[in-house]
């Protein structure tokens, strides 16, 4: 079983990207706040102060940063 910080942070990534795929879908938000929203989010990981985090919040950003690139792990682009 994988470490209960990667069940979490698996979990919180399904949710979102259904949230923000329900939003779209239902012409709440364009796909271009969308893809804003998940930029915002990777530059908040990128420009932070890291200290001894700074692997996490790497790989956070670029996580978030392939997902905009590629499309997320469901269908947003």
């Amino acid at each position: 079983m994988p470490p209960p910080d990667d069940v979490s942070g698996t979990a919180a990534l399904a949710i979102c990207e259904s949230l923000l795929l329900a939003l779209n879908d239902h012409n709440i938000l364009p796909e271009a706040e969308v893809v804003g929203i998940l930029k915002d989010a990777a530059a908040a990981h990128e420009y932070s102060p890291h200290g001894e985090n700074e692997p996490l919040h790497t790989a956070v950003a670029a996580l978030i940063n392939a997902i905009i690139d590629g499309g997320n792990s469901v269908r947003l682009r």
